[in-house]
């Protein structure tokens, strides 16, 4: 073969190799090209009148509400899911925290960090028709539904207490079935496989995520993270066995293996965070900053992981709910220290 000859056959395989890698780049990240941000804003509604922090979100999709618990204000709001209209706001908590919606009882579930309780509301008129008494402090929640067992993490420095508890109640007796002292004065999110009976819960003041067997109430490992502090949403990828912890000290989404508890990588992240959402369809995850933008990752695979995008929301805008039978992800702007009017954004997740 003459010189010449190979020269051209050594420029057309760089060449192939280049398409090769566009594609496979193209493929494992689609969207990018359809949109200048992997995000598109269709709604921002206002919520005059409501002061102080926004914590957590629920969704009932048969009746077209959201739910977002007024921390603060003392409240949840309810809007309508489709146009964002407030169609009620309800009253009578102390520091309410979490709240998940029951679809075949048509109940909430509350948690109220000042008495300590889990109040039960009817969904046709938001009246309390029962209330769980638990230790003080109540926050977080996971839920198993195919079990019908409610997670809530009480106690903590907020009480203040230097220890914590994950309290397993039944809601169908709405009794206590267990109950874990965790040696943590600051313990955040967890999150609950399906396949399996884990629940992995950030011990935030820690820097570790513990892991628990939710049949027996026993702690079964620490893993540490490490790589960033100040550990508070989680979200698990259960397919790829992957765990999705977000720090804010400082921002970061740390990526764990399931299994073992080893980092398998870490990128920068919007700060001050309070949610993170992972999108199964579209293999992306969603980490909303208090700062004033979203950070939007792409999962190539299992190990490998990219910033797409840093789309803008507003500043306070650190909590969200990704509703994936609508491809939507609301995000709360907390007025907090801005002073600002309270919103909801509403972004369209469709690459």
């Amino acid at each position: 073969m003459d010189r010449g000859m190979g020269t051209r056959l050594g420029v057309i395989a760089i060449a192939l190799t280049c398409l090769v890698v566009l594609g496979y780049s193209q493929a494992a990240a689609p969207g990018r090209a359809a949109h200048t941000t992997p995000l598109k804003l269709e709604r921002s509604i206002q919520l005059p009148g409501i002061s102080g922090d926004f914590d957590h979100f629920a969704v009932d999709l048969k009746g077209e509400r959201l739910f977002l618990v007024g921390e603060d204000h003392k409240s949840v709001e309810v809007l309508h899911l489709k146009t964002g209209e407030s169609l009620h706001s309800i009253k009578g908590f102390g520091t309410p925290h979490s709240v998940l919606y029951e679809p075949g009882s048509d109940k909430l579930y509350v948690t109220d960090g000042r008495d300590g309780t889990v109040k039960i509301l009817r969904g046709n008129n938001y009246e309390v028709s029962e209330t769980i008494k638990l230790v003080e402090g109540a926050d977080s929640i996971g839920y198993d539904r195919s079990a019908q067992r409610l997670f809530i993490v009480t106690g903590g420095k907020d009480v203040p207490l230097n220890h914590s508890f994950l309290t397993a109640v039944d809601l169908s007796s709405r009794k206590k079935t267990g109950e874990i002292r965790l040696e943590s004065n600051h313990v955040e999110a967890m999150a609950l496989e399906q396949a399996g009976p884990r629940l992995f819960i950030n011990i935030t003041d820690k820097n570790q995520v513990a892991v628990i067997d939710r049949r027996s109430m026993q702690v079964t490992a620490h893993w540490t993270v490490g790589v960033a502090q100040e550990n508070s949403p989680i979200a698990l990828d259960e397919a790829n066995r992957r765990l999705l912890v977000v720090c804010r000290k400082p921002g970061m989404l740390v990526v764990m293996n399931a299994d073992t508890g080893a980092v398998v990588t870490s990128l920068p992240a919007a700060g001050r965070a309070d949610d993170v959402a992972f999108d199964r369809e579209n293999h992306r995850i969603y980490v909303p900053g208090g700062e004033g933008y979203i950070s939007v990752f792409q999962q190539l695979d299992a190990d490998h992981y990219t910033l797409i995008g840093k789309v803008n929301s507003a500043p306070g805008a650190k909590t969200a709910l990704l509703v994936p039978e609508l491809h939507q992800l609301f995000v709360a702007v907390s007025p907090g220290e801005t002073k600002a009017v309270a919103k909801v954004l509403t972004y369209d997740t469709r690459p």
